[in-house]
């Protein structure tokens, strides 16, 4: 299967290329693989889930997610402010996969 995207012309141009793009970095399958198990999660529930992730770097990662429709971000009109993150229906299709890197590190880890 890999052999298909490689023989492509132009990798960029790939489904393999463009799923990396969407959760490469650091943080971002860490932050979908914690919205998956605890949604909805609020901004300092994920930056002690994350711990050493500066406030501008999570921000960063979850407007990402956000515009590539991955996450949702709802914010309730109340004080003190109130902001929750959960998954999409298009991140939660996106679990399937980050779901089998799990299965395949737990059987070949060594």
């Amino acid at each position: 299967m890999i052999k298909k995207y490689i023989e492509k012309a132009n990798f960029e141009d790939t489904g393999f290329s463009y799923t990396l793009s969407l959760i490469s970095g650091k943080h971002k399958m860490v932050i979908l693989y914690c919205l998956m198990e605890y949604e909805p999660v609020r901004f300092n529930e994920l930056k002690r889930y994350l711990k050493n992730i500066s406030d501008k770097t999570l921000s960063s990662n979850l407007k990402e997610l956000e515009s590539d429709h991955l996450i949702i971000r709802t914010e309730y009109p109340q004080i003190p402010p109130k902001v929750e993150y959960s998954l999409s229906e298009r991140g939660k299709s996106l679990m399937k996969v980050l779901d089998q890197l799990c299965i395949w590190g737990e059987q070949n880890r060594e």
